[in-house]
């Protein structure tokens, strides 16, 4: 397998597929760098140099006990960039993965960055405060963490219904995809999928606008039922400046798949 290593001794997984411009993939929750096969294919395909790895406690990457927040989580994709001696790249951030960009780039700069996408992303800030109104009530965050806690197998299979949009009338995805996606999960460690679901929920990302400094394009779904975009992608939008919306009309959270072809078309025509 092609890893790295951190500074606190956790392994890194990590696919680098074709030769050109750098983009980076970041995946999200709970979810590995395989969520990525249509894009990253397409993207090498169409000559790029493409890496996208495993965050810390996922797929194939080490399960440490500890690490799980976001200044640890961007040091690990700062290592990655490091490792493999990248710059001009474009990162991608999928869901939780949009959080690990905005913190990157908040803590570690933007200097080897130029260009950002969030796809279906947790920024600026999910959970609803005070100030933060049209964030999510911390009541569904709660009972996620105690059907994890009950029976994560089993969260995970209706989790996976919601995640990209099918129901009784309407199969977006088949059943195989969901069964490969609950596999996916269940391959990350019990402690790293309740950290990491507590660390997007509850992280504060606002701080860390001001840095998409570079081209910055904002993918989501108006049917998002995971990520609601009026919590997040519309937000961020507002705060960044010069970004552009991409708003996918009645696409849920797991686009990448069920509008994988237009993903795969937007994603080519920005970065070029």
């Amino acid at each position: 397998m092609t890893t790295f290593t951190t500074s606190d001794g956790t392994e890194i997984y990590f696919n680098d597929w074709g030769s050109g411009r750098v983009i980076v993939l970041i995946h999200g929750w709970p979810l590995d760098a395989d969520m990525w096969s249509e894009q990253a294919t397409f993207l090498a395909e169409h000559g790029y140099r493409v890496c996208a790895y495993d965050r810390r406690g996922f797929g194939r990457s080490s399960q440490p006990w500890n690490g799980y927040d976001y200044d640890t989580m961007s040091d690990d994709l700062a290592q990655l960039i490091d490792h493999l001696d990248l710059s001009d790249i474009t990162l991608v951030g999928f869901s939780m993965g949009g959080g690990e960009v905005a913190r990157y780039l908040g803590r570690h700069g933007g200097a080897k960055i130029a260009k950002a996408v969030l796809v279906s992303a947790v920024t600026p800030y999910l959970l609803k405060t005070e100030d933060n109104p049209t964030g999510v009530d911390q009541s569904v965050f709660d009972d996620m963490l105690k059907g994890m806690k009950e029976d994560r197998a089993a969260f995970f299979g209706s989790f996976g219904q919601q995640f990209y949009g099918n129901s009784l009338l309407r199969k977006r995805v088949s059943a195989e995809h969901l069964q490969w996606t609950q596999q996916i999960a269940m391959m990350g460690s019990q402690r790293a999928t309740i950290e990491c679901a507590k660390a997007f929920a509850g992280t504060d990302f606002r701080p860390d606008m001001a840095a998409f400094t570079m081209p910055t394009l904002i993918i989501h779904g108006t049917a998002d039922q995971t990520v609601p975009i009026d919590s997040s992608g519309r937000v961020a939008a507002r705060m960044i400046a010069g970004s552009k919306l991409i708003e996918y009309d009645d696409e849920p959270h797991g686009l990448h798949m069920t509008a994988k072809d237009r993903l795969n078309a937007d994603l080519l025509s920005f970065i070029a």
